[in-house]
């Protein structure tokens, strides 16, 4: 079975998602691609990694709380 891919510029279009922050997320390993030539190719079906930043404010005013202790 042939795998077909994309180019980061149709993954962009595909996802929505800045060019260069896929290319950044490609160099850290978190988008699996390949490289052909000087252009990266994405697996077609690759989803866009989710947001792993802590979004419930949970370590709001850290510093603060931690010079009352």
């Amino acid at each position: 079975m042939e795998t077909k891919y994309l180019s980061v510029s149709e993954f962009a279009e595909h996802t929505g998602k800045d060019v260069g922050n896929i290319r950044r997320l490609i160099l850290a390993g978190r988008i699996p691609a390949v490289k052909i030539g000087k252009q990266w190719a994405i697996p077609e079906g690759t989803e866009y990694p989710a947001d792993a930043r802590v979004k419930s404010g949970a370590y709001r005013n850290w510093r603060k709380n931690q010079s009352e202790k």
